[in-house]
C-alpha cells in the first residue's frame, strides 16, 4: 500500500478531510525548502505537493510561474528536487510527497532513470500537467513498477468519456480543477464543483482532491464539504514574492493553521 493510499484510508476512517500543500522546490532559495515543508507538516498538511521548476509552466498563473523563475535563478533543477525529497526522508518517512511538474524535464532525464532515481529519494506519485492521460502508459508502467502512484486532473470541461478513462488508471487520488484557467485564478464555484465531483465519485472510490481558488479557511471549508482534499498553491507560494524567506515561512505556516481547523470543523 503506497503512502498516498495510507494517507487517505487513515483521514477516511477519521472522518477527516486531507490538506495537501503545493510548494515550489528552491523558491526563494534552495535552503528554505526542506525545513518549509516539515513545518508545513507540523501544521497540519497531510500530503505535500513539490513543484519542479521549469521555464514555461503554461498551466500555471504568474504567482507560480514567477515561483519557478526565482527557484531557477537560485539554481535549482529537477534533480535537485528530488535531492530534497531524499533530505525530507531524513526526519519524515510518513507524509507522502507528490511532484507536480511538466513533461519535458522528465523525458530528458528519461523515464526509467527518473522514475528510479525519485522512487529511491522516497517520492511517492507525480502530477505532469501537459502528459495526456491517453499518452500515459509507457510512464505509469515504469511508475508501478516503483509503486508510485500516478495523479491525473481533471476539469468543468472533462467530458464523460475523459472521466471513465482517468478513474480506470488512477491511483493516490485525482486532482480536480476547480476554475477554468491557470493556478491562482479566482471565481471559486463551489456548487458547480460539487456536482462535478460527484459525477467523478459515481466511477471510483480513489480520493478526488479540489484545487485551484482555494485561498482561505472559507474557501477550503467549502471545499472540503465536497471533497476528499482540498489543494493549495497560490496563496502560499505568493508569499515568498514579496516577504523576507522566514517572515514568508511564518505566514505560510499560519495559513495552514488556519486552513486545517477549518478542514477539522467539517468532522
Amino acid at each position: 500500500m503506497s503512502r498516498l493510499a495510507t494517507r487517505f484510508a487513515q483521514l477516511k476512517s477519521e472522518g477527516r478531510k486531507a490538506l495537501v500543500s503545493y510548494v515550489m522546490a528552491g523558491d526563494p532559495q534552495p535552503a528554505v525548502t526542506v525545513p518549509l515543508l516539515h513545518q508545513m507538516v507540523a501544521a497540519g498538511v497531510d500530503v505535500l505537493e513539490l513543484g519542479l521548476p521549469f521555464s514555461d509552466p503554461m498551466a500555471d498563473g504568474p504567482v507560480i510561474s514567477l515561483a519557478a523563475e526565482r527557484a531557477l535563478s537560485g539554481g535549482t533543477n529537477t534533480l535537485d528536487a528530488l535531492n530534497m525529497v531524499k533530505a525530507f526522508r531524513e526526519q519524515d518517512q510518513d507524509t507522502p510527497v507528490v511532484l507536480m511538474g511538466y513533461l519535458n524535464p522528465v523525458e530528458v532525464i528519461g523515464y526509467e532513470n527518473f522514475v528510479k532515481t525519485a522512487s529511491e529519494a522516497g517520492v511517492d506519485g507525480i502530477l505532469l500537467v501537459d502528459l495526456p492521460p491517453e499518452e500515459a502508459s509507457d510512464l505509469d508502467a515504469v511508475l508501478q513498477q516503483y509503486n508510485m502512484d500516478q495523479i491525473f486532473l481533471l476539469a468543468p470541461t472533462s467530458t464523460d468519456q475523459r472521466i471513465q478513462h482517468i478513474v480506470k488508471n488512477a491511483r493516490g487520488f485525482i486532482y480536480y480543477v476547480s476554475l477554468k484557467g491557470v493556478t491562482g485564478a479566482a471565481s471559486l464555484d463551489t456548487t458547480e464543483a460539487a456536482a462535478r465531483i460527484a459525477k467523478i465519485k459515481q466511477y471510483t472510490e480513489v480520493p478526488v482532491g479540489v484545487g485551484f481558488g482555494i485561498s482561505d479557511a472559507t474557501s477550503a471549508k467549502a471545499m472540503g464539504s465536497v471533497a476528499d482534499a482540498v489543494i493549495v498553491g497560490s496563496a502560499f507560494v505568493k508569499l515568498f514574492a514579496s516577504l523576507p524567506a522566514d517572515q514568508a515561512t511564518e505566514q505560510a505556516v499560519n495559513k495552514v493553521k488556519e486552513l486545517r481547523a477549518a478542514l477539522d470543523e467539517l468532522v
